[in-house]
Parts: C-alpha cells; structure tokens; sequence
C-alpha cells in the first residue's frame, strides 16, 4: 500500500475533488448530505468530513437569519477552531473562503476555491455550483482559512 502525499497541493486536490462532488446537490438550508441537501456550512462541513475522515464539529440549530440575531463571528470562529487562517493574496485550490454579505455585517457565507478564478458553494435558491470568484465576491471575502495537513 502507497501512503498519500502530504503536501499541500495534494491536500488541496483532494478538497476541490471532494467539493465538486457535491456539485448539484440542491440547497437545504442546515444539510450536509451530498445529492440530498446542503447549505455553504454543510458543504463544507461535508468536504471536511470526506477529506478529514470525520466532521469538524456538529453545529447547533440555526436560522437563516442567526448572524443578524446574534452579531457574534459564530462562523468565522468556528473555521479557527478547525483550519488554519492564510492571507487572502495565496489563495491555493482547497481553501475555505468566508465572506461578509454586506459591509459591517457578520460573516456568514463560505466556499472553497476551486483554482483558476473560481469557488466552489452553496447558495439559496440554487445547487451546490462553481462560480467566478467575481469582484463582487472578491470585495465580501472576510477570511480565508486552508485545511490542517495544506
């Protein structure tokens, strides 16, 4: 048996495979079941798991709107709990990205960058797809974190 390489961009291969499995699951908000259902948190939480070989952590219940009810950084400390932190400038494939909706606010959105300009996520209203990481995207982005072992 040949162990896995380790390094950073074989890891990285392995989230942006992972991630593009889910492509076309339907929006569900609070799921992370691949084909089924998925929220931006439960594709992550899914690629983790399938990448990592168990989930991060289990989230407690949420409503759409819990970031504007709590004002706490609940996804962005969560990420910290989990991966490593990078600067937005080296961005590599595998990378979680966390984004602000609208100046000011609370974060509470993710994806992971898939290479080449675009991210892989989960939006209401559509299925898991890969998108442009657009200026308009670009302009949101709060953080950027890369998985343990990347």
């Amino acid at each position: 048996m040949t162990a896995r390489p380790c390094s950073t961009e074989a890891v990285g291969q392995r989230v942006v495979a992972a991630a593009r499995g889910w492509l076309g699951t339907p929006y569900h908000h609070q799921m992370a079941v691949k084909g089924a259902g998925c929220d931006c948190l439960g594709l992550v939480r899914g690629v983790y798991a399938e990448v990592m070989g168990r989930e991060p952590e289990t989230p407690p219940p949420y409503s759409p709107d819990w970031a504007e009810a709590t004002g706490c950084e609940t996804m962005l400390e969560a990420a910290a709990r989990h991966l490593r932190r990078i600067e937005h400038g080296v961005l590599q494939p595998g990378d979680v990205l966390i984004f602000r909706m609208r100046r000011g606010a609370v974060a509470k959105h993710a994806g992971i960058f898939s290479g080449e300009g675009q991210f892989i996520h989960a939006f209401e209203g559509a299925p898991a797809c890969e998108v442009p990481l657009s200026l308009w995207w670009q302009r949101r982005l709060a953080a950027a974190f890369r998985f343990p072992g990347a």
